[in-house]
């Protein structure tokens, strides 16, 4: 009775605390806690949560509450439709924060039909295209669909160039050997044929893909295919988790290739569990910082952070800051749509082709410039890859080993792609 007694009064104070918010707005949220792609959708999906906590204690969208219907749905596809079904018959939410590419995809027909803007934290270049057939490639309408940040296509058409680049660099002979490596799943095969079909044209052997699963494992096989393959440039599809089984077994079978992750596929959380193996991947970050960088925006970013970190000490990984921005371009197309009819699905989707070069207010310098349009749902064309580098041992925390050197995220390029409409879509 004391422990019950001490939560309503926490409860009636945080309430107090808050300013009184009229009306409310419905919307879903769809994470990945438990499933395949938990070690990097954990952080992503805490941010949203976060970042909506934080909206409605500072005033919600235009004085109205967002009310979110969280749905840990681990990973599979006919959870995130079962989610769905109940956000449109029973919660009449205006609009979705989801996740995963096989449930993303298989519900665009849906949420098209439905009118409910989708912000995923799938990155498809399929989910591009919002009015269909913008080119032969384009195999879908998605004209409410969104997401922030390079599509995973651009981001390994990026990753290929910067190999183009640095084979020339190097001044190797002959034509350097491309691999794509992943599960056959939508997510990781999504940019296969982008990345392949770029590499072909830049000049590299394309060589068969190497299977391997979404889940950690014993990869030594995959590894040893691999070395014999004599590949320079390899392409991990999956995320982090698997994509740590599969440096560690190369490393141990001395495989010698230039590895690239995709947005998902290393972060700082995987730089400190592959260690050493992770040195050198290259990958695709974001924001315009990382946790450890300095920005004007990230003093909104730590404050988000808090909700959920009362001590402020939490070290977040790169995917939490790109889930804080994708929450506030959806809050603030939601501002823009109460003042022009309304927040309703539709409206929210017109408010997001209101600002072009477009950063939500309090997140300069981290979120990075993105638009969307009509007839074009690709937010940036420009893309920043990183390298991790991890030159000790990782048995400390994540925050001590940013802080003292040991793990790095170093920028080496940024790609800027031409915003070309026959690669729109694929």
């Amino acid at each position: 009775m004391k422990k019950l007694t001490l939560s309503l009064v926490s409860a009636l104070a945080l309430t107090a605390a808050a300013p009184a918010l009229a009306q409310s707005i419905n919307i879903g949220h769809l994470a990945d806690y438990s499933g395949g792609t938990s070690d990097v959708g954990q952080p992503y999906g805490q941010a949203i949560q976060d970042t909506i906590a934080w909206i409605n204690a500072n005033g919600g969208v235009n004085g109205k509450k967002i009310d979110s219907d969280f749905n840990e749905y681990g990973y599979q596809v006919p959870r995130a439709l079962a989610a769905f079904k109940k956000w449109v018959g029973t919660n009449k939410v205006v609009a979705i924060q989801g996740w995963g590419t096989a449930d993303t995809e298989a519900l665009v027909g849906m949420v098209t039909k439905e009118e409910i803007p989708y912000y995923s934290g799938s990155y498809s270049a399929s989910l591009t295209d919002p009015k269909g057939k913008v080119n032969e490639k384009s195999e879908r309408a998605a004209p409410f669909n969104f997401f922030y940040g390079p599509s995973y296509s651009d981001a390994a058409r990026a990753m290929v160039k910067w190999a183009a680049d640095d084979w020339k660099a190097k001044g190797k002979p002959g034509k350097p050997k491309w691999v794509h490596m992943g599960a056959n799943h939508p997510f990781p095969n999504s940019p296969k044929a982008a990345a392949e079909a770029y590499a072909k044209e830049l000049g590299f052997e394309v060589l068969d893909p190497i299977t391997f699963a979404l889940t950690p494992g014993d990869y030594t096989p995959q590894c040893l295919t691999l070395k014999q393959s004599g590949a320079n440039y390899a392409y991990l599809g999956n995320t982090a988790g698997s994509n740590i089984s599969v440096l560690k077994a190369c490393k141990t079978a001395g495989v010698d290739v230039q590895f690239f992750g995709n947005v998902w596929g290393m972060d700082e959380n995987a730089a400190k569990a592959a260690g050493e193996a992770a040195n050198g991947v290259v990958f695709p970050v974001r924001t315009g910082v990382t946790w450890a960088g300095s920005a004007p925006g990230m003093a909104t970013m730590k404050e988000i952070s808090k909700i959920s970190d009362p001590s402020g000490t939490a070290y977040r990984p790169v995917h939490y800051l790109a889930a804080v921005c994708t929450a506030l371009y959806m809050k603030e197309a939601m501002e823009w749509a109460d003042k022009n009819g309304g927040v309703t699905g539709v409206k929210i989707r017109d408010g997001m082709y209101q600002k072009s070069d477009w950063v939500p207010k309090g997140t300069e310098g981290v979120c990075n410039p993105s638009t969307w349009t009509a007839t074009d749902h690709r937010p940036t064309t420009r893309v920043d890859l990183y390298r991790s580098v991890v030159n000790g041992a990782t048995d400390a925390s994540v925050a001590d080993l940013v802080k003292s050197g040991v793990i790095k995220l170093e920028k080496v390029a940024t790609i800027d792609l031409p915003r070309k409409t026959e690669l729109q879509g694929w």
